[in-house]
């Protein structure tokens, strides 16, 4: 996977929009203004590819039980987040979309009613 798959699978989601709320490397993609994925670009592009991904908290220990490219979010909240480091080559690329999906909506399922119809 390169820097631009990940850009375009994660604007083609309904919502979605790029920001840079920390700094200049750390591109954050929010569906509907909160956050579900985040990159740093200078790691990315210095060989250390990894992102941070909301995830249900039992499902995070299981993916962290079952791989070790997934550990707890990196300057995040540990119980919510996942760093996925995608440049070990442990995931397949339809995991880490997967992930990616499961990021996008725990954020979604946890809008007020009136907010998701809005998608």
């Amino acid at each position: 996977m390169n820097i631009e798959q990940l850009y375009q699978y994660c604007l083609n989601k309904k919502g979605v929009t790029e920001d840079f709320p920390f700094d200049e490397d750390t591109l954050v993609f929010k569906v509907l203004g909160k956050m579900f994925l985040l990159v740093s670009l200078k790691s990315w592009e210095s060989g250390n590819a990894s992102i941070n991904l909301k995830a249900d908290p039992d499902y995070s220990e299981e993916l962290r039980a079952a791989y070790e490219s997934i550990e707890p979010g990196f300057h995040m909240n540990k119980k919510h987040w996942n760093t996925v480091k995608i440049h070990k080559g442990e995931l397949s690329q339809k995991l880490i979309f997967e992930l990616i999906d499961h990021s996008y909506d725990m954020v979604v399922k946890s809008m007020p009613k009136k907010l998701r119809d809005t998608l």
